[in-house]
């Protein structure tokens, strides 16, 4: 009877055993198959074209970064600190025909027209009015270094 008793107790061990195995087997193979499929269905984020990963957030923008001139009823926006600085610099004609030639992409011509002016004056205000643009900007990018 007693050998009945260690036989039982060593047969149940054993199916004890066997269970846990198969059960850890089980384990491994969900474990796998998981991971299967998030290799073939993720993507790091390190590994993320640009293009793609682009798409992941949006930036506010606010006013705070942005200088505004009111030019001949126009609402005219510069997001440059530096070029909306050395436009301050400016008269305000130059200043008008800078802003009316290069944001709001009109001719020399337009210009003329909405500040009752000669097309040559335009030309020339343009031509001095970028020089000086220029000027002041390398005298700014020179101190900030």
């Amino acid at each position: 009877m007693e050998q009945s008793s260690s036989w039982d107790e060593w047969t149940v061990r054993h199916q004890f055993d066997r269970i846990c195995k198969l059960a850890l087997k089980g384990e491994v193979i969900d474990y796998q198959r998981h991971m299967a499929y998030r290799q073939r269905h993720e993507v790091l984020l390190s590994e993320l074209p640009e293009k793609e990963l682009s798409k992941l957030f949006t930036m506010d923008k606010y006013n705070l970064e942005t200088h505004r001139f009111q030019v001949l009823g126009y609402d005219i926006e510069v997001k440059d600190a530096l070029i909306a600085e050395a436009l301050q610099t400016l008269t305000e004609k130059k200043r008008n025909v800078i802003l009316l030639s290069y944001f709001l992409d009109m001719s020399d011509a337009e210009i003329a027209r909405e500040m009752n002016l000669v097309r040559s004056t335009i030309h020339e205000h343009r031509k001095r009015s970028l020089e000086l643009l220029k000027n002041i900007m390398e005298v700014s990018t020179d101190e900030k270094e």
